[in-house]
C-alpha cells in the first residue's frame, strides 16, 4: 500500500509539471464520480473524456442553473459526490444562515478551476453612441443603468433567481447605485435603485446559453447583452452574428466567478485530488482557456489577447442573504413586468411660491436626465415609467399624467410643475386621500403595476379632513391599495412628526429635506422609488 501511494504522489507530480500527459489510474478501472454542475459547463465535455483516460476518473455530470443547484445543495439532500459551479458565493452565503438542525452541503475542500468575470456585450453603434459622450469613453453600469432608462440599451440578461451570471449583473449594478465600494448591506439596497436598468430588459432566460441561443435567434430585439466575458467571446467567435459585440468591462466594477470544484464526500478526497491536479495543470489550463474562453487560475499560461482587459476592480459580493433577498425579490420575475407609477402629491400653498417652486422643479429636472452624475443615473425617471403629479393647496388643484416615452413629456411635466395657480391652505390628509384614490383606480387597471406615492410639502395641515378620517378610509380600501407605501419629503416649516405618522402608517419613510446638508434634489434621489 506504501508503495501504491508513492507511485501516486509521484504520479501527481509528473502530471501537474508535464499537463496531464500521464495516467494515474494505474491501469486499474475507472473512479465515476457524481458531479452536480452550472449548466454553463457543458462546454467542458470534450475535456473530460481526456481527464477519464489519464486519470481514470470519471465524472458523471448533472448539470442545472446555478442558482437552482445551489438550492439542491442547501437542502442536504443529495447523492453527489462533487459540486462544480460557476460560484459557491450564494451557496455558502445562504448556508452559513441556514436554519438550525438544517444540513446544506458546502463541500469540505474547494479548488478554483478557471475565471471569467460579468460584462457587458453592446452593438458597435450603441457602444459607440454611449463612449461619445463619457470623457475617455470607459463605460460605468451607472451609463449603462441610464441608457437602459432612455430606451437606448435594449439588453438581455439571465434570470437572476436561476442563473449566477444575472445574479452578479444584479449585485454589480446596485453595488455601483450604492456608490460604498464595498459588499452591499441592506441599508443599501432599501430604496430601488435598478427600476431604470430593469426597464431596459427585454430578453431573459433561466441559463446563460439559452440567453445566448436567443439572443443570436432573434437579431435586432436587444442590442446588448450581460453575461460571462467567456460566452460573450465565444458567440462573438461563432459567427453567427452580423457584428461581433463591443465588450465593456464596467469601469465601477465586476462580479467575478471562479468555478469551484467543491470536494462533498470526503470519502472520494483522492478521486477528487486527481481531478484538480489535472485540471489546474498549466497544459491543461491552456486548453481550458482555449475551449471555453475562460481566464486560466495558473499563471504560467500565456492569456490569449481577448482576455487582456484587468480586472483589478473586482466587486465585493454581499455577505447578508438579506441583502440578496431583497434583490431578488425587488428585481422580480423578468418575463412578467408591468408597468411602474409614481404619483407625486406637491404642495402648491402660497408660501410655496418663488424660490420653492424654483426647487421642486430643479428637482424634476435632476430626476429627468439634467444631473449626470453617477448616483442621479440611476434614480432617473424612466421609458414607460407612468407618472401622476398632483398640485394641491386646501383642495386638488390639478392633475397631470404622462407615461415617459422621450424628452418632451418630461418636459411638458416639469412646466406642470411650476405652472403657478396657488391657494392659501394646506389640506394634506385630503390630497394624500386623493393620492389613494389615484393607487386605486391604477391597480384595477393593472395590478401587476407597483405604485408608490410621494407627499411633498411646506407646511403644516390646516385644511381638509384630519388625520383620524384620512385613517379610517385608508384601512377601508383593499389590502393591495393598502399596500403602496407613501415616501412624504420633509420641508420648510412643514410637521415633521405628522409627516413621520404618515410613512408609519403606509409603510414609507420620511426623507428630509429641510435638514442643513439637504435639497429637493437629493430628497428626491434618495427617496426615488424606495420599497
Amino acid at each position: 500500500m506504501r508503495t501504491r501511494g508513492l507511485r501516486l504522489a509521484l504520479c501527481l507530480v509528473v502530471l501537474a509539471v508535464l499537463g496531464g500527459l500521464v495516467s494515474c489510474s494505474g491501469g486499474g478501472p475507472d473512479t465515476t464520480l457524481r458531479v452536480l454542475a452550472s449548466d454553463e459547463l457543458t462546454d467542458m465535455r470534450p475535456l473530460l473524456e481526456q481527464l477519464r483516460k489519464d486519470t481514470g476518473v470519471r465524472l458523471e455530470m448533472d448539470y442545472e442553473p446555478t442558482g437552482d443547484a445551489g438550492d439542491t445543495l442547501l437542502t442536504g439532500r443529495h447523492s453527489y459526490d462533487l459540486a462544480w459551479l460557476s460560484s459557491d458565493r450564494y451557496l455558502r452565503l445562504k448556508a452559513k444562515h441556514a436554519p438550525a438542525g438544517s444540513t446544506p452541503a458546502t463541500g469540505v475542500q474547494s479548488a478554483s478551476i478557471m475565471r471569467s468575470p460579468v460584462v457587458v456585450g453592446l452593438t458597435p453603434d450603441v457602444a459607440r453612441r454611449l463612449r461619445d459622450k463619457v470623457p475617455g469613453g470607459r463605460l460605468s453600469w451607472a451609463d449603462i443603468a441610464d441608457a437602459a432608462a432612455t430606451g437606448t440599451v435594449r439588453f438581455g440578461m439571465a434570470d437572476p433567481r436561476h442563473s449566477n451570471s444575472g445574479l452578479a449583473a444584479l449585485v454589480g449594478v446596485a453595488t455601483a447605485a450604492a456608490g460604498t465600494g464595498g459588499a452591499l448591506r441592506p441599508s443599501d439596497v432599501s430604496c430601488d435603485r435598478l427600476r431604470g436598468f430593469r426597464s431596459g430588459q427585454t430578453l431573459t432566460a433561466e441559463t446563460s446559453h439559452a440567453l445566448l441561443d436567443a439572443f443570436a435567434g432573434h437579431p435586432g430585439r436587444t442590442n446588448a447583452l450581460i453575461t460571462y466575458e467567456s460566452e460573450l467571446l465565444t458567440l462573438n467567435a461563432s459567427g453567427r452574428l452580423k457584428q461581433p459585440l463591443q465588450i465593456v468591462h464596467p469601469a465601477d466594477g465586476m462580479v467575478l466567478s471562479d468555478y469551484p470544484l467543491l470536494l462533498l464526500d470526503p470519502a472520494r478526497r483522492a478521486a477528487y485530488d486527481r481531478v484538480v491536479a489535472w485540471l489546474t495543470a498549466t497544459g491543461h489550463q491552456r486548453d481550458i482557456m482555449r475551449r471555453t474562453l475562460r481566464r486560466p487560475v495558473s499563471t504560467a499560461v500565456t492569456r490569449d489577447p481577448r482576455l487582456a482587459a484587468p480586472l483589478d476592480n473586482a466587486l465585493y459580493f454581499p455577505d447578508d442573504p438579506a441583502v440578496l433577498d431583497r434583490l431578488l425579490a425587488d428585481y422580480g420575475d423578468p418575463r412578467r413586468r408591468g408597468a411602474d407609477q409614481v404619483i407625486f402629491l406637491l404642495d402648491s400653498s402660497t408660501s410655496m411660491r418663488g424660490a420653492r417652486t424654483t426647487a421642486l422643479r430643479a428637482a424634476f429636472a435632476s430626476l429627468s436626465g439634467a444631473d449626470s452624475s453617477a448616483t442621479a443615473e440611476f434614480v432617473r425617471f424612466y421609458q414607460g415609467e407612468k407618472l401622476t403629479v398632483v398640485r394641491f393647496g386646501g383642495r386638488p388643484l390639478a392633475e397631470r399624467t404622462v407615461t415617459v416615452r422621450g424628452p418632451a413629456d418630461l418636459t411638458a411635466l416639469a412646466d406642470f410643475v411650476a405652472a403657478g395657480g396657488y391657494d392659501g391652505a394646506t389640506a394634506l390628509w385630503s390630497a394624500l386621500d386623493h393620492g389613494y384614490d389615484s393607487a386605486e383606480r391604477a391597480l384595477r387597471e393593472d395590478p401587476r403595476r407597483a405604485v408608490s406615492i410621494v407627499l411633498m410639502t411646506d407646511g403644516e395641515n390646516n385644511a381638509g379632513i384630519g388625520r383620524a378620517s384620512f385613517v379610517s378610509r385608508y384601512r377601508a380600501r383593499p389590502a393591495d391599495v393598502r399596500a403602496v407605501h407613501t415616501y412624504p419629503v420633509h420641508f420648510g416649516e412643514s410637521d415633521a412628526a405628522e409627516l413621520r405618522a404618515v410613512a408609519a402608517l403606509t409603510g414609507g419613510r420620511m426623507v428630509d429635506a429641510a435638514a442643513p446638508d439637504s435639497s429637493l434634489s437629493t430628497a428626491f434621489k434618495e427617496i426615488r422609488g424606495c420599497s
